[in-house]
């Protein structure tokens, strides 16, 4: 328990007297159960499970196998442009705070395929699925919408679809692909455009 309370404080950039106070314990308490002197009381134990937002099983240090999402990405987009398909890839940065995922464009992407900055937040469901919105942050760009991913088994990769509102007021959707390099993300595109092609 002393150092998943150690590690996940650390995580969430919390203090030990921040999380103390989140806790309603005193930071001297945080600092005994962090060094292993001592263990909480159930009470306390849920409250400081809870200002960590993980589960009691998780700090007492029980195996839960969460999937970790965190860090640079590739994301690929069909998206309709002029009447015509396009695929646009962009690298991405996500941030997870247990099953809420933050997710943010740090490339702009190809204007000529449909690229724009955007921002998104996702939840991940049984460490399989995430679910959530995207909203262009480009001041010139409206688009915004919903997303649908499912995970691959190793969390290394994901494929899903976007419906979205487009910039002049349409409702569109894609395929969306997930991945660690730029060709794995439109591989990922590739592959569901040309299984949506295969007779039934």
């Amino acid at each position: 328990m002393s150092q998943v309370l150690r590690i996940r404080r650390r995580e969430l950039g919390l203090s030990q007297t921040q999380l103390a106070q989140a806790a309603g314990v005193h930071m001297r308490q945080i600092r005994r159960y962090e060094a292993g002197e001592q263990q909480p009381v159930f009470p306390v134990a849920v409250a400081i499970a809870k200002a960590l937002d993980i589960s009691l099983a998780e700090l007492a240090g029980m195996p839960t196998h969460r999937v970790n999402l965190t860090g640079d990405w590739w994301a690929s987009w069909q998206t309709p442009k002029d009447h015509q398909q396009h695929v646009t890839a962009q690298e991405i940065r996500i941030d997870q705070q247990a099953e809420l995922i933050h997710v943010v464009t740090t490339t702009h992407g190809s204007s000529a395929e449909g690229g724009y900055m955007w921002s998104g937040e996702l939840r991940l469901w049984d460490n399989e699925i995430l679910m959530g919105w995207y909203t262009a942050a480009d001041g010139s760009v409206h688009s915004k919408g919903t997303v649908y991913i499912v995970l691959h088994t190793h969390g290394d990769s994901a494929r899903g679809r976007w419906v979205g509102l487009s910039d002049h007021g349409q409702i569109m959707t894609g395929w969306v692909g997930l991945g660690k390099s730029e060709d794995d993300a439109r591989g990922i595109i590739d592959q569901l455009k040309a299984n949506e092609r295969k007779p039934a």
